[in-house]
């Protein structure tokens, strides 16, 4: 069985971590750097970073917080905001990420996706997919959730796989800080859909809401909330999901 993988993420404004709730209402949840070295240490699989105001800003992700990051990190940091280009994309890897995300980009130039696979391989194309339930069905929206774009999660992942992703990081907007759990069905839809690693993302509150997500077919989780505002380790999250037979790295 393959291991499982648990991943805190950090959104960051202005060089500082923040989480609000269905990406709006954003309070300020500490330094980047801080955290990053506290997740390692507390054996989080890799990290993943977003500038969620980038794309609005229309601007890259801040390379200074990224080599600080980088500083205090041994373990695969993704990054992303801003990725419009190849280009933009190697300036972020060479401030020290590993691997890139593609969101909004992506969708207004698809081939974008497989530029970056050309350019720096599947194992480094990320593309991030935020999605919003409607009836019967899951819209890809952009721009931090502000812009509907009519798109169908589903098919949109069938058609990144194709097009040279080589994992997909899956947010539910609808579920977003609400600490609610994380959308099982649209899980259970999107592992369907594609081969592609999924990293869950949106709505955990615990190690069961995990274990779920897992189950439903993720092959890792993000959380920022439970881990930010101090209600489980990473360690005491990873202990709780091999107790209930998930297999993680325990360490």
């Amino acid at each position: 069985m393959l291991t499982s993988r648990v991943i805190p993420c950090l959104d960051v404004r202005n060089g500082r971590v923040v989480k609000g709730v269905q990406f709006q209402g954003l309070r300020d949840a500490g330094c980047p750097v801080e955290a990053a070295a506290r997740y390692a240490s507390e054996g989080a699989d890799e990290l993943v970073m977003l500038d969620v105001s980038a794309t609005l800003e229309e601007r890259g992700a801040t390379e200074d917080t990224i080599e600080r990051i980088r500083a205090v990190l041994d373990i695969p940091l993704t990054v992303g905001g801003g990725v419009k280009s190849v280009s933009d994309a190697r300036r972020l890897l060479n401030a020290g990420a590993d691997k890139v995300a593609v969101n909004s980009a992506a969708v207004l130039n698809p081939k974008l996706v497989t530029e970056l696979q050309c350019a720096f391989g599947r194992q480094c194309t990320v593309v991030a997919v935020d999605a919003v339930g409607r009836d019967g069905w899951w819209e890809v929206v952009t721009r931090s959730g502000t812009t509907a774009t009519g798109l169908d999660v589903i098919r949109w992942l069938s058609e990144v796989e194709s097009l040279g992703a080589g994992e997909i990081l899956l947010t539910s907007w609808d579920r977003d800080g609400t600490r609610d759990g994380y959308d099982g069905p649209l899980l259970a839809a999107a592992s369907e859909a594609t081969l592609l690693p999924i990293i869950a993302s949106g709505g955990a509150d615990s190690a069961t809401h995990m274990a779920d997500a897992l189950l439903a077919g993720a092959s890792a989780v993000l959380a920022a909330s439970i881990f930010h505002d101090g209600d489980a380790t990473v360690r005491q999250v990873k202990t709780d999901l091999s107790e209930k037979g998930i297999t993680v790295r325990l360490c």
